[in-house]
């Protein structure tokens, strides 16, 4: 099982890291057109319901910026939760990625979204870095939080996998993560070296394989947070089985892990629908941070 995408030709290899090719709803250029509009939308709405705090500076350069959606009032003991995008690590931005914020305001928590240099500006280790820097950052801004929730959809559920694996002792501060929901995510980037995506990225096997949380599981440790792997129904067999391998590794390893398959939704509105309150995926995280 480990190893089948080995036997897959390029071509098919291309189709299954094609996220847009399985869309039960819409054809391939029509999913992406609609999901840049709904996230979009969405996050110009979150702006307009709660209070915020745009383009903070979480690192040196220029593009190292985040967004937070705070709750009414000035209070700093909220649970706070991190959205990391997708976009193949390559495509988005947090300009797009506050759409899932108001429902979760509304409970009475704070959301961070944030840029990192996409690829090719950007390549893999950066990428990682600046994700672990901005929730260092967004720690040290509000070191009373009630506890850091984290969230990342397909590119962004990798990226926070790999933050689960961070020495923090190198930031010279520990966030208190206390629990992550990652959605439709990428385990393994072996198989994508073969594919039209690692064109921007030029990984090459060693960086692939350090950057691949299914090879750090290991440096987490089994008191880590609960962690929930999320896949759409109509995510491609290859997304679903980078979401159970990795779920059991996780669970191998005595992680608190689950296993969530979103019924009726593909790999696009599986994440746009964290905008509605009575959403599963919306109502996990809330039960997450609300009952901690």
């Amino acid at each position: 099982m480990e190893e089948s995408w080995r036997k897959l030709g390029k071509e098919e290899l291309e189709h299954q890291y094609s996220p847009s090719h399985w869309s039960h709803r819409m054809d391939k250029d029509a999913v992406i057109e609609a999901h840049v509009s709904e996230t979009t939308e969405g996050t110009r709405q979150s702006r307009a319901v709660a209070r915020t705090a745009l383009n903070i500076q979480y690192g040196g350069s220029d593009s190292e910026k985040m967004d937070l959606y705070l709750p009414e009032g000035e209070p700093t003991r909220f649970p706070l939760l991190v959205y990391i995008h997708g976009g193949y690590w390559q495509y988005l931005s947090k300009e797009e990625s506050g759409f899932m914020a108001a429902p979760l305001v509304s409970h009475g928590g704070a959301v961070m979204v944030m840029d990192y240099d996409i690829a090719p500006k950007g390549d893999m280790d950066l990428i990682v870095a600046q994700v672990r820097r901005s929730i260092a950052a967004v720690q040290r801004l509000y070191p009373q939080n009630t506890g850091v929730y984290l969230c990342g959809h397909s590119a962004g559920a990798h990226l926070v996998a790999m933050t689960l694996c961070t020495d923090w002792t190198k930031y010279e501060v520990t966030p208190s993560i206390k629990g992550a929901v990652l959605v439709s995510g990428v385990y393994d980037l072996l198989p994508i070296l073969q594919t039209y995506v690692n064109d921007a990225l030029k990984m090459s096997q060693e960086v692939a394989l350090k950057n691949s949380p299914i090879q750090c599981v290991g440096l987490m440790s089994a008191a880590t947070c609960p962690v929930v792997i999320a896949v759409a129904e109509h995510d491609s067999p290859e997304f679903h089985r980078q979401s159970r391998q990795y779920f059991q590794r996780l669970k191998e390893s005595g992680v608190n892990a689950s296993y969530v398959q979103v019924g009726g939704t593909d790999h696009f509105d599986v994440i746009e629908k964290l905008s509605q309150d009575g959403y599963v995926l919306t109502q996990l995280i809330l039960k997450m941070i609300l009952d901690k």
